[in-house]
């Protein structure tokens, strides 16, 4: 018998940390207490998007979406929305600029500029029940590819698609697949890379916790395109929820015959196992993730050879990002025209940012790929809190840069970006405004950068030691003129002659700052004035002071 309603109930990370698990509990007992249990459904899903606003609730078929709920406003739910049907609109989230989606059936703003592809489930089903994954269609795509496809016309697909890897250099997914599947090797093997590790992303995070299977059957198409019998996803110990959602979508998967031998009866074989990380940051390196899983130190390799021809214990292997991965399924199964019609000429599908920082509404997003930076802050986030301006973005973490207000009608896309002095990265957006300084958001980012270093090369392990020395200084007020120079020039030189993407990219916050906010820069030097009032100067007097002290203590 068909339920009446079913209530979705977030169950992601920053719901839980909200005490969702005590609202659904709640919500069991006050519709048992009811005797509605066979009219209500309670579904526990992954995060639904708007994390600020949570613990966040949605009931279907009303539509209504409740918010900031507590423990103390569910048996008012109970009563007057599922009991007289009446929904309770003190909380529902209707702002002065939101419309009213029960009234007037449109889709709240933040959600409107959204196309959900690689998030079309999260929020929407138990993450913990294979079955309601196959009732939206989960696992049609690996039967697709296993029973109507060759692998060439699987990773032909692929390449047609124009899909580029999430995980922040956006090489194309199909050529990387070609690669290892013309690469010689007995054994070949899938890596996901789940070690999401830059401040403010929580992408991989979410698809892992809200819709693991989509990873899993990725994953698995991959494998039978290169030729793979097993595969590995490496996510980080600080996801202790994605692990065991996972976990249990693998075993899950292993008992319906979509993981194992001989999956649907035709005779292809394959399995996956997780590998935690302890968290640190360049492993989130292809090579040094590799080395991870293999029981070595986590540090990088010079490159050639490439994983796609020496990879993990040696043999070709393909490692793309949980993100990637979750978009394999939706091109099989609408096919690579579909996929190529979204985003831009060289952009293509959708990307899932990580929306954060001085934003009315902090959360995940999937937006198409050249969405401008504007329509992302304001027309989704909600602009920007407390009447303050809009001053910059910083796009995709610690290797990222900031973009400036003057350019808020830029598309996101990856060659966009790169003009901008910016990379996409794997998706964190960290809205700034008026109160941050430009000068101190460089050093943090190289503050974190720098002991993240593995230490393997010098440009990395000294050249960001130097260059965060510099950073201090200056928003210290003991800068000089000649600094910005040096800043410039080693930050250049580092870039150059890095081992790994880790230093490659650790100087764009520095640079792009540079490039863009040189004036505040001059104004800590000359001025020992900070405009965002952060950085508290030491004058030469209050240093002398100090040092006599030391030498007294000493």
């Amino acid at each position: 018998m068909p339920k009446r309603l079913d209530i979705l109930v977030c169950s992601g990370a920053a719901c839980i940390s909200n005490d969702s698990t005590t609202i659904k509990n709640k919500l069991q007992a006050v519709l048992k207490e009811n005797n509605l249990e066979e009219e209500v459904a309670i579904v526990e899903t992954g995060c639904m998007g708007p994390c600020e606003l949570g613990p966040v609730m949605l009931v279907y078929p009303d539509g209504v979406f409740y918010i900031r709920l507590k423990e103390k406003d569910i048996e008012e739910i109970v009563k007057e929305h599922v009991i007289k049907g009446r929904p309770v609109k003190r909380l529902q989230w209707t702002t002065p600029e939101a419309r009213k989606i029960v009234e007037e059936r449109k889709q709240i703003p933040f959600f409107e500029k959204q196309m959900k592809i690689v998030l079309s489930n999260c929020g929407k089903i138990d993450p913990e029940n294979i079955e309601e994954y196959i009732a939206v269609g989960g696992y049609e795509a690996l039967a697709k590819v296993l029973t109507t496809m060759t692998p060439e016309q699987v990773i032909e697909e692929m390449i047609n698609s124009g899909l580029r890897g999430r995980g922040g250099a956006g090489f194309p997914t199909g050529l990387k697949w070609k690669a290892t599947r013309d690469a010689d090797g007995d054994e070949k093997y899938i890596v996901c890379n789940g070690d999401e590790g830059d401040p403010g992303a929580f992408m991989d995070r979410a698809i892992l916790e809200g819709d693991p299977h989509t990873v899993i059957e990725g994953m698995a198409i991959a494998a039978y395109a290169v030729g793979a019998k097993q595969g590995y996803v490496y996510v980080r110990a600080e996801y202790p929820l994605a692990v065991k959602r996972l976990d249990k979508a693998i075993q899950q998967a292993r008992k319906y015959g979509v993981l194992g031998k001989n999956i649907f009866e035709t005779g292809f074989d394959f399995d996956i196992d997780i590998r935690i990380g302890a968290g640190a940051f360049v492993c989130g390196e292809e090579t040094a993730l590799i080395a991870s899983i293999e029981g070595k130190r986590g540090q990088p390799r010079p490159k050639p050879p490439f994983p796609a021809q020496k990879g993990l214990w040696g043999k070709p292997t393909v490692i793309n990002n949980v993100e990637t991965f979750a978009n394999v399924r939706h091109i099989i199964l609408n096919g690579s025209k579909w996929f190529a019609s979204i985003g831009t000429e060289k952009s293509k599908g959708t990307k899932v940012f990580a929306l954060s920082g001085k934003v009315e509404n902090t959360g995940l997003v999937e937006v198409p790929m050249g969405i401008s930076i504007k329509d992302l802050v304001f027309e989704i986030g909600g602009g920007i809190p407390g009447g303050k301006e809009f001053k910059a973005v910083q796009v995709g973490g610690p290797s990222g840069g900031c973009v400036p207000a003057e350019y808020m009608d830029t598309p996101i896309d990856y060659e966009s970006l790169k003009k901008l002095g910016t990379i996409m990265g794997s998706g964190g957006v960290i809205v700034l405004d008026e109160d941050t300084c430009m000068v101190n958001l460089a050093k943090f980012f190289l503050d974190f950068t720098q002991e993240e270093s593995c230490g393997q090369c010098v440009p990395c392990r000294i050249g960001l030691k130097h260059l965060f020395d510099i950073l201090d200084r200056i928003t210290k007020g003991q800068g000089r003129m000649e600094d910005l120079e040096t800043l410039e020039k080693l930050g250049e030189e580092i870039r150059r002659t890095s081992l790994c993407g880790l230093g490659q990219s650790a100087p764009n916050p520095v640079l792009s700052t540079l490039r863009y906010f040189k004036d505040e820069y001059i104004e800590h030097i000359k001025d020992k004035k900070c405009r965002a009032g952060v950085c508290q100067f030491e004058t030469v007097k209050e240093k002398e002071t100090i040092e006599e002290k030391l030498k007294g203590i000493i």
